[in-house]
């Protein structure tokens, strides 16, 4: 069985100034997520489905999902903020989208396969795809035996400001025992640091990260909908919580319902947070494609 590649295409792109998922990048008007896609088709992912927001559906469909046609399937489901559990509802007043489990959970109709879920803006490299493909095709649906791939945190750092960024802590065997969601992290002279809830935590910058991008079976879903639940009964009232993916795998992990593995990738990671970061992720494109890793035009062969 084939995996499927899932890919959120949702968030607002508030700090990077527009739809940063739709922005070309490559030498050829590609996005980043044209990348992806290339990486996940090559590494033998058989369908990649895109979350979205409904009010840019078509302009998505025009401009993206069109130069897969006849290359990969695929499909798109929304995020809402009305798609909740039974016996939960929208409080007055919320605009903010409920983070990245909720965005994983609104493709469960259309997954049903083992899967990889990376965002939408993110480049991943052709490696990182390679391994975490190799790694989904040898579980079964229901397997609770998750994955991920991990970056060293001084390589995941932008010059223009904060970014957020899952720490990660691994045992002897690789697998994840615990990750931290730091939501302001900027590079320092000797590292990094982060002052998320107004104390300033000192980081060295080798620590493994995650940069969602996840393996994941069916069997999640039923977890990550339990974990939602319970996240929304703590903080559903508030107007801009959010319930992200690492912080949900790492309580799946803790109370060992699920093991993650941290797969190890000969790939670099970058992406563009902010608008200043445009040019050097153009300049790390164009050097793979003068390198051979890609072609010049991605899709025009």
């Amino acid at each position: 069985m084939k995996p499927t590649l899932l890919i959120l295409a949702a968030g607002m792109g508030s700090r990077y100034g527009g739809l940063k998922q739709i922005d070309p990048m490559g030498p050829s008007g590609e996005t980043i997520l044209d990348y992806s896609v290339f990486d996940a088709a090559r590494a033998g992912f058989g369908k990649v489905v895109f979350v979205i927001r409904p009010d840019f559906e078509q302009d998505f469909r025009d401009r993206v999902m069109s130069r897969f046609d006849g290359r990969i399937e695929t499909d798109c489901v929304f995020q809402t903020l009305d798609m909740l559990p039974a016996g939960f509802a929208v409080p007055e007043g919320r605009t903010k989208p409920w983070g990245t489990t909720h965005a994983v959970l609104c493709s469960r109709t259309a997954v049903h396969e083992p899967f990889a879920m990376i965002n939408a803006d993110d480049f991943y490299g052709r490696d990182s795809f390679a391994v975490l493909g190799r790694r989904l095709a040898s579980l079964a649906i229901d397997s609770p035996a998750y994955c991920m791939v991990g970056f060293m945190l001084a390589n995941t750092l932008s010059d223009h400001g904060t970014v957020a960024r899952g720490v990660c802590r691994t045992d002897d065997r690789g697998y994840l025992t615990d990750i931290r969601e730091l939501l302001q992290v900027r590079r320092t002279a000797d590292g990094a640091e982060d002052a998320t809830a107004g104390g300033v935590t000192r980081l060295s910058g080798n620590e493994p990260v995650s940069m969602n991008m996840w393996g994941f079976t069916p069997h999640v879903f039923q977890q990550l909908e339990e974990s939602f639940r319970t996240f929304l009964t703590a903080h559903g009232g508030e107007p801009k919580s959010e319930c992200y993916i690492p912080m949900t795998v790492g309580e799946i992990v803790r109370s060992g319902q699920a093991t993650c593995e941290v797969l190890r990738t000969t790939s670099s990671w970058f992406g563009a947070t902010y608008a200043e970061d445009k040019p050097s992720v153009q300049g790390s494109i164009r050097t793979l494609v003068e390198a051979g890793e890609y072609p010049a035009d991605l899709w025009g062969g």
